[in-house]
């Protein structure tokens, strides 16, 4: 019997009620058929709204849509100062209402994934942002030849002229005109945006034309420090035209409106054709002050370039260590039998953690922080020398690998930190970790779905749970962190070698 055709086609447009929003903001709609309802999946949606949405991709049970347009506003949404943008899709939906959501389908995922037993008994509850809005320290704008102003209809075609915002909802190659703040980064840069667009558009350059590929001005990437009120721009072009392009008269107008509060401008050449600001053979130029803006986390001073990584949301990164040194350094800690024992922060980044376990460990405290960008580690080592953190040693590595170069930490860990990238800790470095038998694993984690999924295995191998919050780290989003405890029980043990089922390869 021949199977039925796909119910509809990769680009048709729907439109869509959202009975219902899942783990990591999507959206549920259904539309029946004469075999029953079948489910349609929109990322950034609220329950209650109808929008307007182009299927990305359908299979044989479900769909998935991305929004075009929001066409009627759930009851719960409420006016807001701030202009819409795609990064934050629930910011007319009030705070608790956001907290309630985004709980109650991440402890699901928790239940269903994690299979965690007594889950209410090791929640430890939910850690609000300190700020619910402004609170980012970097924001990266798009240029575009093809766009349309914001407030313009939806359903109208993109017009070609000068933009420069964010991409609009659905698509790759359009931009939508920041006018004004939209709520998540600093406002007086974001009200500027007009001005620096129409100073480029003076230039008689060209912005970026995605599908030809073409053009000269592409990206304006800023960081912000939050402490020190300064803001780091980088202006990313091409090198087509770049001999008509006066950098000193663009940071001339950058200073005439930021004062003192322009740490520094940057000037990166990227002429690869792809839609990202890091080029492959790039290359950047500091064009005046200083290349890092310096922000202070729990007393601790660091300086933050253009490519290091720093948590986004500074203020709540507090609050989000001071939950990974309260599990890290719980009571009772665990006994290690080596003379010499070691913590271990590792996928370290800047080594902010590393820096503060050395510090709240006291006298004698080892730390040895592992990451595999380089320049992470150059920076982690600079910011422990400026804050005189001692005890620390940095290794720019690939995880897994570097545990499998050095065996002789084996037996000698008591605590060890993981904070994964999103996609989660791969198998073979997971297997790497347990191997060291640390004592105790502090998991944090920006995806709580794969951190729910590792749990399972690292039960297996004899850890377990104890204790987790989740974060807000990025409000108005779908996005949420986690901080788990793990320590190690004999007798969760799936087999008698000490292993469980970990494969020993």
């Amino acid at each position: 019997m021949p199977r039925k055709p796909r119910l509809f086609h990769k680009g048709q447009m729907l439109e869509l009620d959202i009975l219902d929003v899942a783990f990591g903001g999507k959206g549920i709609a259904k539309v029946p058929t004469e075999d029953g309802d079948f489910t349609v999946f929109v990322p950034n949606a609220i329950a209650g709204q109808r929008v307007r949405a182009r299927v990305s991709q359908c299979k044989r049970r479900h769909a998935e849509a991305r929004i075009t347009a929001v066409l009627k506003r759930a009851p719960e949404e409420v006016t807001v100062p701030h202009q819409a943008i795609p990064g934050a899709p629930y910011i007319t939906l009030p705070l608790p209402a956001q907290r309630e959501h985004k709980e109650r389908t991440t402890l699901d995922v928790y239940r269903r994934i994690g299979e965690v037993p007594d889950l209410e008994a090791r929640y430890e509850g939910w850690v609000d942002s300190p700020e619910g809005f402004h609170y980012r320290n970097k924001m990266e704008y798009s240029f575009s030849a093809i766009g349309r102003e914001p407030g313009d209809d939806p359903d109208a075609e993109f017009a070609d002229g000068f933009f420069l915002g964010f991409k609009a909802r659905g698509t790759w190659w359009a931009v939508e005109n920041l006018e004004r703040d939209s709520g998540l980064f600093d406002p007086v840069f974001e009200d500027l945006l007009p001005t620096i667009r129409q100073a480029c558009s003076d230039s008689g350059l060209p912005p970026w034309h995605a599908p030809k590929r073409e053009g000269f001005f592409r990206f304006l990437v800023v960081r912000r420090s939050l402490s020190q009120d300064q803001l780091l721009v980088n202006l990313v072009t091409t090198s087509d035209g770049l001999d008509q392009f006066d950098a000193a008269a663009f940071h001339g107008m950058l200073e005439q409106h930021l004062g003192d509060r322009l740490a520094g401008f940057v000037h990166t050449l990227n002429d690869d054709k792809g839609e990202r600001v890091e080029a492959r053979d790039g290359s950047t130029h500091f064009v005046a002050g200083q290349d890092h803006v310096v922000e202070h986390l729990h007393g601790l001073a660091f300086e933050i370039r253009m490519r290091s990584f720093f948590q986004t949301n500074p203020r709540c990164a507090e609050r989000l260590y001071a939950q990974v040194m309260a599990y890290a350094y719980a009571e009772p800690l665990p006994e290690v039998e080596a003379p010499d024992p070691v913590t271990m922060d590792l996928f370290c980044g800047t080594g902010t953690i590393a820096q503060l376990l050395a510090r709240h460990g006291g006298t004698g405290t080892r730390v040895v922080g592992v990451d595999i960008i380089e320049e992470a580690i150059d920076d982690a080592r600079r910011s422990a020398e400026r804050n005189g953190v001692s005890g620390l040693q940095f290794h720019a590595a690939d995880v897994g690998r570097f545990l499998l170069d050095h065996p002789e930490y084996g037996g000698r860990i008591g605590t060890i930190v993981l904070d994964p990238p999103r996609s989660g800790i791969s198998p073979k470095s997971l297997r790497k970790v347990i191997r060291l038998r640390a004592k105790r694993l502090v998991y944090v984690s920006c995806n709580p779905a794969t951190q729910a999924r590792d749990l399972v295995t690292l039960r297996e191998a004899g850890y377990a749970l104890q204790a987790f919050k989740l974060v807000d780290q990025f409000p108005h989003t779908a996005h949420v962190e986690a901080v788990s405890l793990l320590e190690f029980d004999a007798n969760l043990l799936s087999s008698p070698d000490g292993m469980g089922d970990i494969a020993t390869s």
